[in-house]
């Protein structure tokens, strides 16, 4: 299925601010990008503000299908925890754009608002200092810094290093995951490898 006018200038539009910056998206530029009449592209977005807040949730949208297809249900149907691991895998997985860290970075009232309410629904800042709220916080923190470091930085980190980071976020999000945990138990009491907890105690002396 051939894609809607509207997602056509939406996709030309991302791909100017991927090429170019989001100083150089203007309504003359995403309507050449698409190939169409800027007053064809002003039948769907009358400003450059009313583009500017459809390519977030242009963008935002493949993270909620994402995210949702995680869960596989909505958000208000589950528990902090279940969302914010499907938010790490999803951030640990997904490669940056600069379009994406553009438009994140964007400081728009409308535009921003965009975002957080993606945020708001599956990764919600705690009000409590409880350590299993904080856990969450972090995974969701250390997450997006692995997500902006892979869009800011020519650094990359190698296969191994990758791997370990991620399965450290995702223990603070899914203790049982961690190697040798039993089913909901939770991280603190699983910090020692298992082949040292499953080790039998030495013999004691004979008295």
């Amino acid at each position: 299925m051939r894609p809607s006018a509207r997602t056509r200038i939406l996709d030309a539009a991302v791909r100017v601010t991927e090429r170019d910056g989001i100083t150089a998206l203007t309504l003359q530029s995403a309507a050449e990008e698409a190939g169409v009449t800027k007053p064809g592209l002003m039948y769907h977005f009358p400003t450059r503000q009313a583009l500017l807040v459809a390519i977030q949730r242009h963008l935002t949208l493949r993270w909620e299908s994402l995210l949702a297809e995680q869960l596989g249900r909505p958000p208000e149907a589950a528990g902090d925890r279940e969302k914010v691991a499907a938010y790490v895998r999803v951030g640990s997985r997904l490669t940056a754009g600069r379009a994406e860290l553009a438009f994140m970075a964007e400081h728009d009232p409308e535009v921003e608002a965009v975002w957080d309410d993606l945020l708001d629904r599956w990764v919600p800042t705690p009000v409590t200092a409880g350590p299993r709220d904080i856990d969450l916080l972090l995974a969701r923190m250390a997450v997006d810094g692995l997500w902006m470091l892979h869009a800011t930085s020519n650094a990359r980190l190698t296969p191994a290093v990758r791997a370990a980071l991620v399965a450290r976020i995702t223990a603070l999000a899914e203790p049982r995951a961690v190697a040798g945990c039993p089913e909901r138990t939770e991280l603190p009491a699983c910090t020692e490898s298992p082949a040292r907890a499953e080790s039998p105690a030495p013999p004691r002396n004979a008295e």
